[in-house]
């Protein structure tokens, strides 16, 4: 049936349907304090606290442990221990090598190795901190390097080649050599991580969890229990922050509330201090880069070849998905004709790494981007013309390694659009003018480019599920296998939702994400959120209005083809009725009022082996100026200004895009300028809170802050023929860094090439600047 809709009905925002800039559907309930989260949740009588005790060891035997201090501790119900675990003691999401619980041997700094029990959370907390326990040291290996020299990996190694990159650098007029680093980032949501365990009635259980997961979660908890899906609900209606680190990680938390709850047949809730989570935790993979590239005059890339070593962790987690991304993001934005990249994921004994927003597509990208900069300084262009000679074809020039073509390019108009709006020529000489007169602070300014892919690489993942229910009074209920991190996902849902029946958004509520009413759903993460599930609530809603179309021209006249919803009526042979109306006449007529909606991503394919296939839906491009400040005294730095220009097709909602956009510029500027995880020589991490470890504030945002929505729709059929806008804005933030490299470059009066890795912290930028070469007096 093909009734029609206006789904562009309120430009104006008055209505809040799709395509306003309609307020986030918690904003109130986010600034009043009233939005519950997991721990906002009231207690059950009975409910017990729980916290974890950690090895303080990175490889060792425990060789004995004496938990009686933590039994005979005030308020403490029990302690359990990886011998208490009726199923399978692992929570890996892939590989299953990641135990809940240590047994016999721990594998880095703070793995949790026993829960206990009490009657408050600070009893709990106190009391594991009482047991003794002595260990037997194993050898450990504590860095990317180490466990690449050992040959330590957490998955086979994997390889993308194209063409003959060995002849090409080889015959190449420049050819350069080199290697680079960038240091893992702590998640940092605000909301830690916490799970809510409640037995139900014949051995069921109700948990509620901060997740990006929850399909996940009943799967793991199914596992560790021994018990079916069918007996364990999961629901979560918001998080405060995930960034990828609750996609795979809440589980072990998960898993341990629910095997205490389980054990005791009471309520347990487990609820990480900053501490505890930082020190438990995975974190977004450091790389380390090895390259040799040949190129032209121009700077036009004819061969790259590249070695990347992840630091993964101890366990597999996520690290070859990630490593696969990063693997097909090295081209960026750039078409390489001769190419072999390898990456080898480093098993370490220290946290495992996990998935954090870019989902290894920045730490690929960004590589791409450095030499951009290091060749232009190397033949003396401006870093644009390098990269416009590098970029992507239209008819030709236009095949990834990995072999999709790049279909809707739009570098060349969005990179136009850029360079003029931000001025970027004139202040590019400006710069030049400061520092030629400016002995102490320097300048530094860069454009850099963003193409990044859109879907899962696995098939099956990008499918998704929605229900939806009319009432009689016309009001709309929605609930989606997407979870709400304070993304927007529900409130684009809602807008969907809302055109596709011609209401006001008012009329249309979203609940909480629940496996008891969506089944086996995938991970809110690869950007993905909206284009599944706004498809998918699209779909259940269209199937209604069809139902609904069928009844009114039944009953009023004409064609259903012929009936429109709009502004909250709807028009059948020349009437406008109220929505509410021809609802409530057909719950009388026996139509039925609700439906479910199923979405599949097409055409998605890839083959593991052989590194091919198409392994994205689409494209969303991007591109971003900034401009630095720096004091070669201090190695203080600034950013003065940014100019940022990103493509999300047709915009759903573009207060929410925009302020995506913001958020994860700014979240990638922290991560390659102010945020550094540091080890110490026994593998304890000494970058464990506030104080030590350190995300952008406020007084770090540049004063001038411009952010413009490139205005082109999607060419795939997506909602609304939107793109993805929670990943690719964080690699914009490469400006940040490459201005830094670029105001060090110039520093001393004659470009040089800054020994400067990520983060850009200002002892980093003391140490590049100490050294490059003196200007030359002669």
């Amino acid at each position: 049936m093909n009734t029609h809709t206006d789904v562009f009905l309120t430009q104006d925002g008055k209505a809040g349907a799709a395509g306003s800039p309609a307020p986030h559907e918690s904003a109130a309930l986010h600034v009043s304090g009233e939005a519950s989260y997991v721990d906002d949740l009231p207690e059950l009588q009975g409910t017990l606290h729980c916290a974890l005790g950690l090895s303080g060891k990175a490889h060792a035997h425990i060789s004995s442990i004496n938990l009686d201090p933590v039994r005979q501790a005030p308020g403490v119900v029990a302690v359990l221990t990886a011998s208490d675990i009726p199923g399978e003691n692992n929570c890996g999401p892939v590989v299953h090598d990641d135990p809940v619980l240590a047994d016999g041997v721990v594998r880095y700094v703070g793995q949790p190795v026993f829960a206990v029990v009490a009657h408050s959370h600070d009893a709990a907390r106190r009391a594991a901190r009482l047991a003794h326990i002595e260990y037997e040291d194993l050898p450990a290996i504590l860095s990317p390097q180490q466990a690449r020299s050992e040959q330590a990996t957490v998955v086979p190694p994997m390889r993308m080649r194209r063409g003959d990159p060995e002849a090409a650098i080889a015959s190449a007029p420049q050819r350069l050599s080199g290697s680079f680093a960038c240091n893992g980032q702590e998640q940092f949501y605000l909301e830690g991580q916490i799970s809510y365990a409640v037995p139900k009635e014949g051995h069921s259980l109700h948990l509620w969890c901060s997740t990006q997961h929850p399909s996940e979660m009943q799967a793991v908890l199914a596992h560790v229990l021994g018990w079916q899906a069918h007996q364990l609900q999961v629901e979560c209606r918001r998080m405060g922050g995930g960034f990828g680190g609750k996609e795979s990680q809440s589980a072990l938390f998960a898993c341990v509330a629910a095997l205490c709850a389980v054990r005791l047949n009471q309520p347990v809730k487990l609820r990480l201090d900053r501490d505890d989570d930082f020190m438990i935790t995975g974190k977004r993979h450091g790389f380390d880069y090895q390259y040799d590239v040949g190129f032209d005059q121009q700077g036009r890339i004819l061969g790259l070849k590249l070695d990347m070593t992840l630091r993964a962790g101890h366990s597999a987690d996520l690290s070859e998905a990630v490593a696969t991304r990063a693997v097909c993001h090295v081209d960026n934005a750039y078409y390489i004709p001769h190419i072999d990249v390898q990456a080898v994921c480093g098993k370490t004994n220290t946290q495992s790494n996990t998935a954090f927003r870019g989902f290894g597509g920045p730490q690929g990208a960004l590589l791409t981007e450095v030499l951009m900069d290091v060749i232009a300084r190397k033949l003396e262009l401006d870093p644009l013309d390098v990269r416009r000679a590098n970029f992507y074809g239209i008819n030709d020039r236009n095949t990834t390694p990995y072999g999709q073509t790049v279909a809707d390019n739009v570098l060349y108009p969005l990179t136009d659009q850029l360079v003029a709006d931000s001025q970027y020529q004139a202040r590019r000489a400006a710069v030049s003018e400061f520092n030629r007169n400016s002995p102490v602070l320097k300048k530094g300014l860069a454009l850099t480019p963003v193409k990044f892919g859109i879907s899962f690489n696995v098939p099956a993942f990008n499918q998704a599920g929605a229900l939806v229910h009319v009432y009689r009074d016309g009001s709309v209920l929605v609930n989606h296998g997407g979870t709400e991190m304070g993304q927007g996902l529900n409130t684009k849902v809602a807008q969907v939702t809302a055109a596709e029946l011609g209401l006001d958004l008012a009329c249309v509520r979203v609940t909480a994400t629940d496996t008891s009413k969506i089944a086996n759903t995938s991970a809110t993460a690869a950007s993905t959120g909206t284009d599944l599930n706004g498809k998918a609530a699209a779909d259940a809603a269209s199937r209604i209005r069809g139902r609904l179309a069928e009844f009114a021209a039944g009953r009023w006249g004409g064609t259903a083809d012929s009936v429109v919803f709009a502004a909250g009526t709807v028009q059948v042979n020349g009437q406008h009725l109220p929505f509410a109306q021809v609802v409530d006449a057909a719950y009388w007529a026996q139509v039925q009022l609700w439906s479910e909606g199923f979405y599949a991503t097409p055409g998605i394919q890839w083959d593991k082996q052989t590194m091919t296939g198409r392994p994205f839906y689409y494209f969303a491009y991007g591109a971003a100026v900034s401009e630095v400040m720096i004091d070669t005294l201090t190695g203080e730095w600034k950013l003065l200004r940014a100019d940022l220009l990103h493509d999300v097709g047709r915009s759903i909602n573009s207060a929410i895009d925009i302020g995506q956009i913001e958020g994860g510029f700014i979240q990638g500027m922290g991560w390659l300028t102010t945020e550094e995880l540091c080890w110490n020589d026994q593998g304890r991490l000494t970058t464990h809170a506030p104080s030590t470890y350190k995300i952008p504030a406020v007084s770090d945002c540049p004063a001038d802050f411009r952010v413009a929505l490139f205005d082109k729709p999607n060419i795939k059929d997506t909602v609304h023929r939107s793109k993805a806008v929670g990943e690719p804005p964080l690699l914009l933030s490469f400006s940040v860094f490459n201005a830094i490299r670029d105001a060090v470059a110039n520093a001393r009066g004659a470009p040089g090439e800054p020994d400067l890795n990520a983060p850009a912290t200002p002892e980093a930028i003391l140490n590049a600047l100490s050294g490059l070469p003196a200007r030359s007096t002669a």
